[in-house]
């Protein structure tokens, strides 16, 4: 048997910014790398150990449907739960529609749309979350999907419902029924935009999709549609919290900042950087397909285990010094978007609006910075960890922002 530390029955919450999870992640990397918590999940702490629960196939499953009780709760399509073959085949009919030709071409659009949301905030102090980093991947992701813009708040509204779901206070069967009851209205609005597609082809991903064929297969419309809703729900939460946790990095540590301003060539590296030290996403969990061993911990077949991303970001066995936050750090192998077949579809999406968004807050603010007094709001559902809320008091510089004379 595997040696079990004794440790605190589940890890702090997010709401003084992850001060204390740090703490505690680096207690478990060093006292328990692989803990079974007192509902059976195993969780592990470790960088090369968290690489090998997102990269070992054979071992770890990301079919969650074959392990969770409470009927279909992930529809055809979801490539973050599906295995090889099917993932693989899946994966090649998305690569084709969203090449990074595609995402490249989109830099004039997301520029003018951050541009837009910039000469619109408000004077004074205001929620940076609400009036720039929620918007902005939405309204980018809604053109790319070709979707109307007055359907964008719909989006809103079911990207927070499913923000809201606790999972860590449900049962697998409850988390299962309240995921596929906050994606329900999203996906059927996917699909009726798919059949429209299939009579009426557009320039548009939807379309692309729809269109995409390999070995003679075309993806069938339910799996077009939960691609579709994939790619809005990841790519916007995934850049929501990138665009937040920038603003906190920076505000920390000043003299990033006025290199970034000083020379614009440095931004990619801070933006992998902020993905290193406030990873989007704190966990991603596999299913054991047999019994294995990490570390000196068996692991029973069917267990679930919880590979700690922003842990393993943070391991002093992977990254020198990793709590000091490095603009310059090469390499940076984080795992921010995963590692292996399931490295995140939208990486590249969301490095391109992260660079294009903040080399514009910082042409048009001479000074950003959370505000003085209303307390920063932050995410504790245990899956993404970022600011719900970040008030914040901006200075315009005049002559160099969108809208001014």
């Amino acid at each position: 048997m595997g040696q079990q530390t004794a440790v605190a029955p589940s890890p702090p919450g997010t709401a003084d910014g992850g001060a204390a999870l740090f703490a505690w992640l680096r207690r478990m990397r060093d006292k328990a790398p692989v803990w079974r918590d007192p509902r059976g999940c195993y969780h592990v702490f470790r960088y090369d150990d968290v690489r090998r629960v997102l990269t070992d196939l054979e071992t770890f499953s990301s079919d969650h449907g074959r392990f969770m009780s409470g009927g279909d709760v992930f529809s055809r399509g979801n490539l973050t739960t599906m295995d090889p073959p099917p993932h693989r085949k899946l994966r090649q009919l998305v690569n084709q529609a969203f090449t990074p030709a595609i995402v490249a071409g989109l830099a004039p659009r997301i520029a003018a749309i951050a541009g837009d949301l910039i000469a619109r905030f408000p004077g004074g102090q205001f929620d940076l979350i609400e009036h720039f980093a929620r918007p902005l991947p939405v309204i980018v992701i809604a053109d790319l999907l070709g979707v109307p813009a007055a359907d964008r708040e719909l989006f809103h509204r079911w990207v927070d419902g499913l923000l809201a779901i606790q999972a860590g206070e449900l049962a697998n069967a409850e988390v299962g029924q309240a995921v596929q009851a906050a994606m329900a209205g999203l996906h059927e609005y996917m699909l009726a935009r798919c059949h429209e597609r299939r009579d009426r082809p557009r320039d548009d991903l939807i379309s692309q999709l729809a269109g995409a064929e390999v070995d003679g297969d075309r993806l069938a419309d339910d799996e077009v549609a939960t691609l579709c809703t994939l790619l809005l729900l990841a790519g916007h939460i995934t850049t929501t919290m990138l665009l937040g946790n920038a603003v906190l990095c920076l505000d920390k540590d000043r003299a990033a900042a006025a290199e970034l301003r000083a020379d614009r060539a440095l931004i990619p590296g801070a933006i992998e950087e902020v993905l290193r030290y406030r990873a989007s996403f704190i966990q991603a969990g596999r299913f054991a397909t047999k019994q294995a061993r990490i570390g000196d911990m068996p692991i029973p077949e069917g267990a679930y285990v919880s590979g700690w991303i922003l842990s393993a970001n943070h391991d002093e066995r992977q990254f020198a010094e990793p709590e000091r936050f490095d603009i310059h750090r090469a390499p940076n192998r984080h795992l921010a978007f995963g590692h292996g077949i399931h490295f995140c579809l939208g990486a590249q999406l969301a490095r391109l609006e992260g660079k294009i968004a903040l080399e514009l807050l910082l042409d048009c603010c001479a000074e950003l910075a959370p505000a003085p007094g209303p307390e920063i709001v932050y995410f504790q559902d245990g899956t993404t960890f970022g600011a719900k809320r970040l008030p914040v008091t901006a200075t315009r510089q005049r002559g160099k922002g969108p809208g001014d004379a």
